[in-house]
């Protein structure tokens, strides 16, 4: 039994399809289901069953692959030791970054990051926290920007920072003569949300300590852009609330809609996520880093609450 192998099996395990497969892992279709073979020959089981449309696990497969993904992991471990004994930081690293952070974080910290370690090579994607989660349980993402707390047993936050919600309200909204708003003031019912699957859109419903009710709305909006959602609060179509960060690019005439909660003000928390395998934890750090020294210059906000971002969690 090689590591190689096990590699092979997991890569037909995730694209139930040997072709496939092997252009992933970047060799022949023979050469990848020979080894397989002679896996399955070596154990006298059948991990994968053939005869199925596409390929499927058989029942011990699915305990082989869960062991297989273990065993994988540990062996990217030993590399990680000699980089980290000889103060190596580089190589390629996959970060996936949620929707509502990447746009205002990125242009902050990349430039200054591939400009520290310039033998880190990114691979840098816009993930939804849910895609992020599987991704970084099937050992695709290395590590994420997403926000916590996310309560995932296999998955291990550092914190990088708290933002604030800030919101957004029109000249013609009832609390736009307020200098400081209440949370007891919000109402869920005129506010603009992002579309389902944003964990900032449920942090905002966890805030509101309410689900809103479709059925009396005049129009329904699914939109992921938060440029969305400010030009229709200037049209008079309700109030919605910001991350800190996308306020700091607005318009001086757009900044007179923003209005501060009072203290503590309601924040999500931001943190770098990886899977609880550590690997890679020197890339990790720098990034950390990186971030946290950059940040801290931009937000100075210091009495806040975190809103969580899961899903009915009020």
């Amino acid at each position: 039994m090689t590591i190689t192998q096990l590699y092979y099996v997991l890569a037909v395990a995730e694209n139930q399809n040997f072709t496939k497969a092997a252009e992933k892992c970047f060799v022949t279709q023979p050469t990848l289901s020979m080894q397989i073979q002679k896996l399955e020959d070596e154990l006298d089981v059948l991990i994968f069953d053939r005869s199925k449309k596409p390929i499927e696990l058989t029942e011990v497969g699915k305990k082989i692959v869960n062991q297989a993904k273990n065993i994988v992991n540990e062996s990217y471990r030993i590399q990680d030791i000699v980089d980290q004994q000889k103060g190596y930081i580089g190589g390629e690293f996959r970060l996936g970054i949620i929707p509502t952070i990447m746009p205002t974080l990125l242009p902050m910290f990349l430039k200054s990051f591939i400009k520290k370690y310039p033998k880190v090579k990114l691979k840098i994607e816009e993930l939804s926290t849910e895609e992020i989660i599987t991704r970084i349980n099937e050992g695709h993402l290395d590590a994420a920007i997403a926000a916590t707390p996310l309560s995932n047993e296999n998955i291990k936050e550092r914190v990088l920072y708290f933002e604030p919600f800030v919101a957004y309200v029109p000249k013609t909204h009832r609390l736009h003569v307020e200098k400081k708003i209440k949370v007891s003031d919000l109402d869920i019912q005129d506010m603009l949300l992002l579309e389902d699957g944003h964990c900032f859109r449920d942090g905002v419903i966890n805030l509101c300590k309410a689900l809103k009710d479709l059925n009396n709305e005049q129009f329904q909006l699914e939109s992921g852009s938060i440029e969305t959602l400010i030009k229709l609060s200037d049209e008079g179509l309700g109030m919605t609330l910001l991350p800190y960060l996308h306020t700091l690019e607005l318009s001086d005439k757009k900044k007179e809609s923003l209005h501060l909660f009072h203290d503590p003000s309601p924040a999500r928390e931001v943190s770098i996520i990886y899977h609880k395998s550590e690997l890679k934890m020197q890339i990790i750090e720098a990034l950390q880093e990186v971030i946290s020294g950059i940040i801290r210059g931009a937000i100075t906000f210091q009495n806040v609450e975190i809103i969580s971002p899961l899903r009915n969690k009020i």
